[in-house]
């Protein structure tokens, strides 16, 4: 990675259904900037390849313990999120085999521990796929399937950020 993140190309794919983990993408993001990376978030819906990124972050909410997937979308949206209609599981499985690269994964979580599922593992696995480096990957509380954010995840999620450079 680019020293200090001067000059450090971030692209942040994220998917989001009731908010919380695109307000941790900006978080990370914020995190990013302050050590001088250029940073750019998208939906992953909308997202295209991150060809020239010196670090790609990919993010999605945790549902049924995994990547959220159609199923799962229409529960969120029946709960009343707002879902793409496509997420970071699919725009994943449009990467090229053999990528490469240097990247990190997130999501959220509504608990700890075995039972909890991680949507991050399920991104690092599909990233490592690709022959991606990833580099780190972290869990972000929520309170609920709705949130809010578990206090203190949002300074965390910037000081995360600001780590990976």
């Amino acid at each position: 990675m680019a020293s200090g993140g001067l000059g450090m190309d971030v692209r942040i794919v994220v998917e989001s259904c009731f908010g919380n983990t695109a307000r941790i993408a900006e978080a990370v993001a914020a995190g990013l900037r302050s050590r001088g990376a250029t940073v750019t978030v998208v939906d992953a819906a909308s997202a295209p390849a991150p060809d020239g990124a010196d670090l790609l972050l990919v993010g999605a909410p945790t549902h049924n313990m995994g990547l959220p997937g159609p199923a799962s979308r229409r529960q969120a949206e029946a709960a009343g999120g707002r879902p793409p209609v496509t997420g970071v599981g699919e725009w994943l499985a449009g990467l090229p085999r053999r990528r490469g690269g240097r990247a990190a994964a997130f999501s959220t979580v509504t608990g700890t521990g075995f039972f909890a599922g991680s949507a991050a593992k399920g991104i690092e696995k599909r990233l490592r796929r690709c022959a991606v480096e990833v580099v780190a990957r972290e869990e972000f509380l929520v309170t609920g399937r709705e949130g809010p954010l578990a206090d203190g995840e949002l300074a965390r999620a910037e000081r995360w950020g600001a780590g990976l450079v």
